[in-house]
């Protein structure tokens, strides 16, 4: 995101989103580093536990924090609104599609030639293709939205929390994400005011609001690890109408916490906003660095601890993709992270020269 010339008490306000969505996208990379180093070293360390913890609300959180400024541009005509929450996304899925898949050439393609990977990239436009599905489903969940916004908001909600609670098995991949995720989309949409009056309340408030956090987090740490017992869902957090529920609420307890940091203020705080500013940088590069970082511990036998190794992957992973944003700013290589301005289809959509706050 970027921001306008605002008022500190106004920046304080704002603020927090991005240190929610560095939070984010650190829980997500943190999901793929960790579980790929296990599996590649035979074993699970302490990040496993944080992963697990994080599971029920990992990915909840950061759809809701990116249906929170959607009603800015809902109301809007076709053209500007589909720049803005179409092309833009749809740019970035279509060259971090072909980026990956030329890395993964020799796995995609073995022995089939050039034909397989057109057929693979055209598959790719139906389906998502391996991370990239979430910024896929951000354009999808968009127009979806803007189709349905005449329905009264509970109506809205409603439909999407029953696509959510009742088992879906479908072939597609992008129809079963869809069904499990959009409520938490259209909730930062519908209860976007009472979302940053919680944030609000949470710094006014700061030991009422740790004291809730605290209660939250045993509670949740006690459903994500607790068996189920019954075939199909591993934990109590699985379940379906409970999975729900604690992924509001974690998603509702990133909105606090995010709060209670920026009011702090402070190193760590001021890291989760920069990474929240450039999450798409860190989520379209992260998979390069963290596979080789990886293949290389692995391999090469550095580290023999896999919660320290995990922790090393998930830092390169992390601060390689913003190492090399920020070396290849004002380059001709700058379009691999920011929408070339011959891209955009509104007069204006384009980034303004004086800034305003607008969704990554």
């Amino acid at each position: 995101m970027v921001w306008a010339e605002r008022t500190p008490e106004e920046a304080m306000r704002l603020a927090w989103v991005d240190v929610a969505k560095g939070l984010c996208i650190l829980l997500v990379v943190m999901m793929h580093a960790t579980l790929g180093t296990g599996e590649a070293m035979g074993g699970e360390g302490v990040l496993h536990a944080v992963v697990a913890f994080a599971k029920p609300f990992r990915i909840p959180d950061f759809f809701l924090l990116s249906g929170l400024f959607l009603g800015r541009v809902i109301d809007r005509d076709w053209r500007l609104f589909a720049d803005r929450r179409v092309v833009h996304f749809a740019y970035f899925y279509g060259l971090w599609v072909v980026i990956q898949s030329l890395v993964k050439y020799g796995k995609i393609v073995g022995d089939a030639g050039p034909g397989a990977f057109l057929a693979h990239l055209a598959g790719a436009l139906v389906e998502p293709y391996a991370t990239l599905w979430f910024i896929y489903l951000l354009a999808v969940f968009s127009v979806v939205t803007k189709l349905l916004r005449r329905l009264p908001g509970p109506v809205l909600l409603a439909g999407a929390a029953l696509l959510q609670i009742v088992p879906v098995e479908t072939p597609s991949y992008l129809l079963e994400e869809f069904c499990a995720r959009y409520v938490y989309f259209v909730a930062g949409y519908l209860f976007a005011p009472r979302i940053f009056a919680l944030a609000d309340l949470a710094r006014r408030r700061p030991a009422a609001a740790s004291a809730g956090l605290a209660a939250w987090a045993v509670i949740e740490g006690w459903l994500a690890f607790a068996p189920s017992g019954l075939p199909g869902f591993r934990t109590l957090a699985s379940l379906p109408g409970l999975s729900l529920v604690l992924g509001g609420a974690g998603a509702l307890a990133i909105v606090a916490a995010a709060s209670l940091l920026t009011r702090l203020g402070g190193p760590l705080t001021g890291a989760l906003r920069a990474c929240g500013q450039r999450s798409i940088v860190i989520y379209l590069g992260f998979f390069l660095p963290m596979a080789a970082t990886r293949t290389l511990i692995a391999k090469a036998g550095l580290i023999a601890d896999v919660g320290l190794a995990s922790l090393v992957v998930t830092g390169v992973a992390v601060a390689a993709p913003l190492a090399f944003e920020r070396l290849i700013r004002g380059t001709a290589l700058a379009f691999l992270f920011r929408r070339p301005r011959a891209l955009h289809i509104a007069a204006g959509a384009e980034r303004p020269a004086r800034p305003v706050l607008q969704p990554a």
